[in-house]
């Protein structure tokens, strides 16, 4: 990873820098996203997805996003669990980043969140992403036919998890 890059979780005043981030990769993104509103890429939206109650992790590198991943569905009680996703600027692929972003997301998925497993969808020929889960221990669980619409169409994915611990839940 690149040295001048931090990785530390969203906050509301990276609204802008995170839109300007999304817009700037829009094309780099495409073949692996669902086809978005124009309003999506704005400082408002972003706001709205930075408290929408995901949580966010971003790798900055002075005041630019250069990468992002988000735990969704987060589920407490006896399932403990979540999804996961991420992406990286597309100059900064191969560098590391990916899998600096899902070590903290994991880290703090389990130390903060008390969360059991982890969970993450992942197209067939998005190579990239198959070796940044399986360096960072995610297991292949299945197989979804047309389980999202990316790029226009309903996609396949392989489906992963990653076990973080085997303790206990807290008692409700």
């Amino acid at each position: 990873m690149d040295v001048s890059v931090v990785v530390r979780e969203g906050r509301a005043e990276d609204a802008g820098a995170l839109a300007e981030a999304l817009e700037r990769n829009r094309e780099h993104m495409r073949p692996y996203e669902p086809h978005r509103a124009e309003g999506y890429y704005t400082a408002a939206a972003q706001a709205e997805r930075l408290a929408d109650g995901g949580r966010r992790w971003l790798a900055v590198d002075g005041e630019r996003i250069v990468g992002a991943a988000i735990l969704s569905g987060i589920v407490l009680g006896p399932f403990r669990s979540a999804s996961l996703g991420y992406w990286v600027d597309g100059e900064h692929t191969g560098r590391g980043l990916a899998g600096a972003l899902v070590d903290e997301v994991l880290r703090a998925a389990r130390d903060t969140l008390g969360l059991h497993r982890i969970e993450a969808s992942v197209l067939p020929y998005n190579h990239a992403s198959l070796r940044v889960l399986a360096r960072a221990g995610f297991e292949r669980i299945g197989f979804a036919p047309r389980y999202l619409h990316i790029d226009g169409e309903w996609r396949d994915h392989q489906l992963f998890q990653r076990i973080l611990h085997d303790e206990a839940p807290p008692l409700a």
